[in-house]
């Protein structure tokens, strides 16, 4: 740091010193998110503010310790102490209830899950290699380990599902779908954007494309209205994707490297119908210094998947890599863009 007189400092500025060991502090942050929405806080706050030691003695726990938690989290927007020492429900908390339509309450529990967090504390050793640092930690690459832990599948899936669903509605309305054809969700889980897709749009039919074990509970199923307009079909998108007139990529392209991108998206092109389109529906970072959600995504998916999250140019490599073309990228009002691709 210069100073007035035009000599370095020795010392940091106090404010960057700060910034710094609150980020160094992130963890802490992280471990104290999951312990709430493990314990249902915010579902025991849906009533009006409580105080740490009713909300202890309905959880099970230390009252004092557990002010100690709801005080860190308060102090970062989730929670609200008040002046009678009553902590209550705000915005950020208020998506933790497990009783509401949207909860992130899933999504939480998957991120900060050990599948994650102990991935991450090899980052310095993905860096160096470039390579998902999952299989050093948990012996098997992240897929094969779901395969095996029926628990942490379950998990995935749910989490997947809360991750994404404050999407579904948004994209399905931000895209100008065609009126008839078929639309099939690649990679769909439990078919949520599907679900919006044909909810507001009653022409078109669909296919709910995944392994075996994500379908086993469609969130189709429950919408009596879409009966007969929607199926759900097995299979590995590497080897094939059924036929369509749009094909849908939501959360599945970082997963992967930019080779198996490759593969998936030859699939879907192979499989468009004339005039088809293939929507990836992602968080698009672009170059600079901004904040993007993107970004902290892309450390996630290195760590634990060995993917990325994928800016405009680099996106457009793999359409160019594949036989298809960006037609247009179109923003949504959620954290991902909605980029559209063509044969050709």
């Amino acid at each position: 740091m210069e100073t007035s007189s035009g000599r370095h400092s020795d010392s940091p500025d106090a404010s960057g010193a700060l910034r710094l060991m609150e980020e160094a502090y992130g963890f802490l942050h992280s471990a104290a998110l999951r312990t709430a929405a493990s314990l249902r806080l915010a579902d025991l706050l849906a009533g009006g503010p409580r105080t740490a030691a009713e909300l202890a003695a309905d959880t099970g726990t230390d009252g004092r310790t557990l002010h100690r938690l709801l005080r860190l989290l308060a102090s970062r927007g989730v929670f609200r102490e008040d002046e009678a020492g009553a902590f209550g429900l705000t915005p950020a908390a208020d998506a933790l209830r497990t009783d509401i339509p949207g909860s992130l309450h899933s999504a939480v529990l998957l991120l900060t899950d050990d599948m994650f967090v102990r991935p991450s504390t090899d980052l310095a050793e993905s860096v160096r290699t470039g390579e998902s640092a999952f299989p050093r930690v948990f012996g098997t690459p992240f897929f094969q380990h779901l395969e095996g832990d029926t628990a942490a599948r379950e998990l995935f899936d749910a989490g997947m599902a809360a991750f994404s669903g404050p999407l579904d509605d948004a994209v399905a309305a931000a895209y100008p779908f065609p009126q008839r054809g078929t639309v099939v969700d690649v990679g769909g889980g439990r078919g949520g954007l599907l679900r919006s897709v044909l909810l507001r749009h009653p022409g078109l039919s669909g296919v709910l494309f995944d392994q075996a074990p994500a379908l086993r509970e469609p969130l189709l199923a429950a919408r009596q209205e879409l009966e007969g307009r929607w199926q759900a079909e097995p299979g590995d998108f590497f080897a094939g994707v059924p036929g369509g007139d749009v094909h849908l990529l939501k959360h599945v392209l970082p997963d992967w490297s930019d080779d198996d991108c490759v593969r998936i998206l030859c699939s879907c092109r192979r499989a468009l119908a004339p005039g088809g389109r293939v929507l990836v529906v992602d968080a698009v970072p672009e170059p600079g210094n901004d904040p993007h959600p993107g970004k902290d995504l892309d450390l996630l998916m290195l760590t634990a998947l060995g993917g990325s999250t994928r800016g405009p140019a680099e996106l457009g490599a793999l359409f160019a890599r594949s036989g298809l073309r960006h037609v247009r990228t179109l923003p949504t009002p959620g954290f991902a863009s909605i980029v559209e691709a063509a044969a050709g």
